[in-house]
């Protein structure tokens, strides 16, 4: 009995000593569905590193961006791995903010990642961030509706074609919006709408001597536009309405369009949870016939602060989230259609998910004919499609945001709002030296 009781005894704390060296990483990241299915099959990765353990922070987009950058701005140390994108990496990686992610291991495969991904998170040559997913934007609707109203929608449509559909396809009477767009303000959801939107429409934020454009016709024409849209055949409310917001609405059988992000084509087209999934078609972001189509490019990343105090274990995390074993283990548990998509060569070689994922074309292309470094239709001097890549920016951005957000709710005119955007602009400016 005595024996039996110290082998017990023994044990536990043998167990109690295994789980005290165990290593904690905790990982930031946004709330949209691809990351809440990762935290899903984070215990796949526990089941191989019983000696790390993971605490997650799940946050909204705008909420999480304002979270990690005063952290890793301020050498907070509170996060081990960070979600963060093209626009973060250069100017943190050179300030000596994130570690290089140079060493993922053979089974990563870092040739695998599509050209256009691994450059904007490269920095020299050096990966510093890993793509969970990447991203254009295109059209995303309901092949019912459009059928209903007697059109049919092109594979690269105009803005006027848009227009045209969004008000055939309204029915005000059964809650039904012809069109759903982002509203929220934030440099990442309205104005990474509006900004991608703008190039198509001639307009820039800076000319080539850094002078905010906002009092131009090219973005008069964009706003206008913008508001007369949702405001005519928009949802009510829309300028709180971001990515997930419209995500509901659509799924739900609200909008006859929706223009967003590519990755939301898996959830429009899954079954379980959307109500429209058999009746959803795709197409590239639209144009005005300028040169330039309306679309973005982002990745959203995993990447190591400079202050983490578990880089090994946080680097055997995004090994393991980001490689190609991850997709694999997606298919298998959720299907091929619902795999994390825009990383890899290899995944639009596959003919298993060519034959599950109905939107693979469509967003290949839109991302093919996104070209960061010639977003506009008159030169600039930055980069960056949805974003103006310079520290300002972020704030910048999402000050103007708001300001397009209240023109939106009807609080001020569209002039009135260019105005206050270019007057912003031209004083941040001045005040960062550009001018």
């Amino acid at each position: 009995m005595g024996m039996r009781f110290a082998a017990t005894f023994m044990s536990a704390l043998l167990a109690g000593t295994a789980l005290a060296g165990a290593e904690t990483i905790t990982i930031a990241t946004v709330n949209n569905g691809d990351m809440v299915r990762m935290q899903a099959l984070s215990d796949h990765f526990a089941a191989g590193h019983p000696d790390i353990d993971v605490d997650w922070v799940i946050l909204e987009e705008n909420v999480l961006r304002q979270n990690v950058t005063t952290d890793i701005a301020t050498d907070g140390g509170q996060y081990d791995v960070i979600t963060i994108g093209q626009y973060e990496v250069p100017f943190w990686a050179e300030r000596g903010w994130l570690q290089a992610l140079d060493d993922l291991g053979d089974d990563y495969d870092i040739d695998d990642l599509l050209p256009a991904i691994r450059g904007g998170l490269s920095v020299d040559g050096t990966l510093y961030a890993s793509p969970f997913y990447g991203e254009s934007s295109m059209v995303m609707y309901r092949t019912d509706l459009m059928d209903a109203a007697g059109l049919e929608m092109p594979d690269a449509p105009t803005w006027q074609f848009i227009r045209e559909a969004a008000e055939a396809m309204t029915d005000t009477e059964n809650g039904i919006y012809g069109i759903c767009l982002r509203g929220k303000p934030g440099w990442g959801e309205n104005m990474a709408f509006m900004t991608a939107m703008s190039n198509s429409f001639g307009a820039r934020w800076f000319d080539e001597d850094w002078r905010p454009q906002f009092d131009t016709d090219a973005w008069s024409d964009t706003l206008t536009f913008y508001i007369d849209l949702l405001t005519n055949f928009g949802p009510p409310g829309a300028a709180n309405n971001g990515f997930n917001e419209n995500l509901a609405l659509f799924q739900t059988g609200r909008c006859g369009m929706w223009i967003d992000a590519t990755v939301a084509a898996s959830f429009v087209t899954n079954p379980e949870n959307s109500e429209v999934a058999d009746s959803v078609g795709f197409a590239l972001a639209p144009d005005n016939g300028l040169g330039r189509r309306g679309n973005w490019l982002w990745a959203w990343s995993l990447a190591i602060p400079s202050s983490s105090d578990a880089p090994e274990a946080a680097r055997a995390f995004i090994a393991w989230a980001t490689g190609p074993a991850y997709l694999e283990l997606v298919a298998e548990n959720e299907g091929w259609a619902n795999v994390p998509p825009g990383t890899r060569r290899s995944l639009y070689e596959n003919p298993a998910y060519l034959e599950a994922a109905p939107f693979a074309e469509m967003t290949l292309r839109s991302m093919e004919v996104a070209d960061p470094q010639n977003p506009t239709v008159d030169p600039v001097p930055y980069v960056g499609i949805q974003f103006v890549a310079i520290p300002e920016f972020q704030g910048l951005g999402t000050q103007v945001g708001q300001i397009f957000a209240a023109a939106l709710a009807g609080q001020m005119s569209a002039e009135e709002a260019l105005e206050e955007a270019q007057d912003l602009a031209v004083e941040e400016m001045e005040a960062a030296g550009y001018l």
